[in-house]
């Protein structure tokens, strides 16, 4: 019984094969070759009407049909054990290569009838099926020998082989792209002076990706890949990541931002939302820091940017503030002359501006005295220790005492009425 309803649905399909091209009476404007170049037939579509692409579906549909038409008879063949079947395997071989050729070229005719308002959702639908025509499951050799027909035939493994191939080799040139032009952008960025370091880093970095990601874009495209599609729905969907990443492009924004005013740069001493240390790296969404006991800390950028941001080292000069306190007892001017001298012999402290060494206050314990001098950025913390030492040996030397704070105690001596009495 099964093998008659095969052969019944086989009967229809060829009844209904004649009345399928019988809807072509005219001459379509391309030629139904499977072998046809898809970029001639491409041309070939682009001046026709939505009329003449419709009459370009139906013959190229037809050719598919027939096509598919005759694999289902050579497989209901193989199922019945009919003829030889290895001369029946290899016509099935030619088949399914020829249907994969037409298969390929259709999509190409139903996009152009889609883009000029056609509807080809039945059309499509029709393409799913009958790539599903398969061999039977339980036939193994067959299918071992259609994979092995698949390897070879130019529609399959084939041009699988060769699209890898293209595909991997335009990545790998425009890799090399990538690093040549990376040298030639940071060549060019080196000499620019007003750009920060920051700034040049991610310059260069953008080049590199951006290039990388055209790279791709054009070896997809070169294997057949609908990029215009793909990107339409990333643009499609950017609207909600949007939402979904407010974060993430508050955090961008503000990469941006400290990339163009440049608050700070790589190196830099810096303190950001009380955080104290060394600029590492900025990316677009944190700033790295690490800090002066080698800590290392992730600032999210729209928190540096919407902070006060102090750039300790953004100066190429500093002034050094410190303050000696001297017993009241003490003398004030040998005091100030000590320190200005220990301050004109150190090395690293400028002529100009002129150091600045005072009387500041009168403390609870103490008469502190301002000692105020300028030192290059990079020298601030060797020129205050060693003031320091310097300054409190000399006092020490000369007899000036640095007073702690101290608190003093008196006690009177209450008599009490009673005993006043008695006396």
């Amino acid at each position: 019984m099964f093998r008659h309803l095969i052969c019944t649905c086989v009967a229809i399909a060829l009844l209904v094969t004649p009345a399928f091209t019988q809807e072509s009476d005219k001459t379509p404007a391309s030629s139904i070759d499977p072998q046809i170049s898809t970029e001639v037939l491409s041309l070939s579509l682009d001046p026709l009407t939505e009329e003449e692409l419709e009459q370009e579906v139906v013959a190229w549909m037809a050719a598919l049909k027939n096509v598919a038409t005759r694999i289902a008879d050579d497989e209901i063949r193989l199922i019945n054990g009919e003829g030889d079947a290895d001369a029946i395997n290899a016509d099935v071989d030619l088949l399914r290569e020829r249907k994969a050729a037409l298969v390929n070229r259709i999509e190409i005719v139903l996009d152009a009838y889609e883009l000029k308002g056609g509807d080809s959702a039945k059309d499509r639908k029709y393409i799913v099926a009958v790539r599903g025509i398969k061999a039977a499951e339980n036939d193994i050799g067959t299918r071992v020998h259609a994979f092995k027909a698949w390897l070879k035939s130019k529609e399959g493994g084939v041009k699988l082989l060769f699209h890898t191939i293209k595909f991997l080799a335009i990545l790998v040139l425009f890799r090399l792209l990538s690093a040549f032009a990376g040298k030639l952008i940071r060549r060019a960025t080196a000499k620019q002076r007003h750009l920060s370091g920051l700034l040049k880093a991610f310059i260069n970095k953008m080049a590199h990706r951006v290039i990388l990601a055209i790279g791709v874009v054009v070896a997809l495209g070169s294997i057949g890949v609908n990029v215009g599609a793909a990107l339409a729905l990333i643009g499609g969907g950017a609207f909600i990541l949007a939402f979904a990443l407010q974060d993430t492009l508050s955090n961008f924004a503000a990469g941006l931002m400290l990339l163009v005013y440049r608050p700070f740069d790589v190196g830099n001493a810096v303190e950001i939302g009380g955080i104290k240390g060394k600029v590492n790296s900025v990316s677009m969404v944190s700033t790295t820091i690490l800090t002066f006991d080698n800590q290392k800390v992730l600032v999210p950028n729209k928190k540096v940017w919407g902070d006060t941001i102090t750039n300790i080292t953004g100066m190429d000069t500093r002034r050094v503030d410190m303050l000696f306190g001297i017993g009241y007892g003490d003398d004030i001017e040998k005091a100030q002359r000590i320190i200005t001298r220990v301050v004109a012999e150190h090395p690293m402290i400028l002529a100009d501006p002129v150091p600045n060494i005072g009387v500041h206050e009168l403390a609870d314990s103490s008469v502190n005295i301002r000692c105020w001098p300028w030192s290059a950025t990079a020298d601030f913390l060797t020129v205050r220790t060693e003031v320091t030492k310097r300054v409190k040996e000399e006092f020490d030397a000369a007899g000036i005492s640095i007073p702690f704070p101290q608190t003093d105690v008196h006690l009177h001596n209450v008599v009490s009425n009673e005993k006043m009495e008695n006396a």
